[in-house]
């Protein structure tokens, strides 16, 4: 006979679920039993990863395509450690992340007793790299720390959230099912009145007004294209930001804030409006955007406001919202725009007219790519030369559609995240750009495309046998390059191995060929292309 007490496992899986979970990554281990003895009709797809950073990454991946928070389900120990870097990397892109781990019994925590996976204080260890990192010391406690988990997520800057939950509390009957109280979710608001009227004057105001959007904004794209042509202002986004704009639009001036050209032009402004973007270092590749404008920032995150860039003008909360309540008080007539698309086209010929002979054979593939991407997909990359090109050269067509590791830059992300983006988006046809240096980082989880995926994702690896930029970074400051030229394995080979269906292109041509063929294929297409191919 099966009892009808839940345990605290069970109620916490049937509580995500009623938050709206749909999927969770990762591995089971003998720390999270109690936690899969509540899968099975819980309405939750489970997702095996070959490595927790894998599961990571995946939930990143899902939460950059969908909007919401990726889950994932690790052990007490090695699996937090393991899963660390993907959360380091998702808090440092504001990326709601939801990581369920197995601790030691409570009567063990803190003891140094020797106990299997024991870590001395499991928490401390995320703290730093989440919104918050708890341990839930009864089942009572796991409603109210998924429920501030929700907040973060839905009102607050989005960032990891880590919950550490004793074996004992995950085997332990609950007193009570609390596993449908979804508790009231708050949302964002907007700034006061009287911050929104001062905005709106000092846009109206301006001569030369420009806009910086980044991965806040992702919501806004509408209202953003809207305050863009209404005050005929040249339009930024960071990386996280790519495609809130379309690629055509006259006022578009793409990411190119990490290039000469876009450095010069944001240069000219008088006032900046910058929307949900963090304005780092790792968005311009420059210690210090030189501006000359008076700096208005729309953000949730109040920190922001007196950080790096101090602004003249504080409006905190939701970007859709309050550029929706700024729209509303400006002028309704659009402004002349044609300096500004002039100001424009001639920084986008700057860039093209820019490229050194990297960056021309970098234009050169993603121009194929651009040819047979098809309309919907999203591309997911890796910390390689193709992508810091793609960052600011490659046009997204839409938001959520271009996922880098921008801010925390760690290698291997390209695959995994790729493959969670297949998740959040399983309609979407995806494209993982990855170079050979950060393609073993996470190699393992071809196994999970090949089991896991009926859709087309293809793998673009880029193999220029070294590890590019730092050998490139070594001779630039005349260190004798160490450690930059590894052996690969023979790829192909490999990725046969798991399953995939591989090609090996030998020219510009046959990499059209193949892309064109492998986002008409319903799996896993593994493309390497040497760099000798692409000359």
């Amino acid at each position: 006979m099966h009892s009808t007490t839940l345990t605290g496992g069970q109620a916490l899986v049937r509580l995500l679920a009623n938050y709206g979970v749909d999927t969770v990554f990762g591995i089971p281990g003998v720390h999270t039993l109690e936690l899969y003895r509540g899968l099975p009709g819980s309405g939750i797809r489970h997702v095996l990863t070959r490595h927790e950073q894998g599961a990571g990454f995946m939930a990143d991946g899902y939460a950059r395509v969908s909007g919401k928070p990726g889950v994932c389900f690790v052990i007490t120990g090695p699996g937090v450690t393991n899963a660390a870097t993907a959360i380091g990397q998702a808090y440092a892109d504001s990326i709601p992340m939801l990581v369920i781990s197995s601790v030691n019994h409570t009567a063990s925590l803190g003891k140094g007793w020797g106990c299997l996976h024991e870590t001395q204080d499991q928490r401390a260890m995320t703290a730093p790299i989440t919104a918050f990192s708890a341990v839930a010391l009864s089942a009572e406690d796991l409603p109210e720390l998924i429920a501030r988990a929700y907040a973060v997520f839905d009102s607050e800057r989005p960032r990891p959230v880590h919950i550490s939950v004793p074996l004992d509390v995950l085997a332990a009957p609950v007193a009570r099912d609390w596993s449908a109280e979804v508790r009231r979710r708050p949302g964002r608001g907007v700034p006061t009145a009287q911050a929104l009227d001062q905005a709106a004057a000092k846009l109206q105001a301006a001569r030369r007004p420009m806009i910086i959007a980044g991965g806040g904004a992702l919501d806004a794209a509408q209202e953003l294209q809207q305050l863009s042509t209404r005050l005929a202002a040249p339009f930024f986004s960071s990386v996280a930001g790519k495609g809130l704009l379309a690629p055509d639009a006259p006022l578009n001036a793409g990411s190119t804030l990490c290039v000469e050209s876009g450095w010069q032009l944001i240069g000219e402004a008088d006032v900046v409006l910058a929307v949900g973007t963090e304005m780092a270092d790792t968005d311009y590749w420059r210690e210090r955007l030189q501006l000359n404008a008076e700096l208005l920032r729309v953000d949730i995150d109040p920190r922001k406001f007196n950080d790096f860039y101090p602004c003249a003008l504080a409006l905190q909360g939701d970007a859709r919202q309050t550029v929706a309540a700024l729209l509303q008080r400006l002028e309704p007539t659009p402004r002349d725009a044609t300096a500004a698309i002039e100001a424009v086209a001639r920084l986008r010929a700057a860039v093209r007219a820019g490229h050194g002979p990297l960056q021309l054979i970098h234009q050169a593939i993603l121009e194929r790519v651009a040819a047979e991407l098809p309309e919907q997909a999203f591309v997911s990359s890796d910390m390689t030369q193709l992508a810091y090109t793609g960052n600011y050269l490659f046009a997204s067509r839409a938001p959520r559609s271009w996922l880098h590791p921008t801010g925390y830059g760690t290698l291997g992300y390209g695959l995994p995240a790729g493959i969670g983006a297949k998740f959040g988006a399983p309609r979407r046809p995806g494209l993982v750009l990855v170079g050979d240096g950060g393609f073993l980082y996470t190699a393992q989880e071809l196994a999970t495309a090949v089991e896991e995926l009926d859709s087309p994702l293809v793998i673009l690896l880029w193999n220029n046998d070294a590890l590019g930029q730092i050998r490139d970074d070594m001779l630039g400051l005349d260190i004798e390059p160490i450690g930059v030229l590894p052996r690969n394995p023979d790829f192909v080979a490999l990725g046969r191995a798991f399953g995939c269906t591989v090609a090996q292109p030998q020219s510009l041509d046959q990499l059209q060929n193949e892309l064109r063929s492998g986002f008409r294929r319903n799996g896993v297409t593994l493309i390497e292309l040497k760099h000798a191919c692409a000359r």
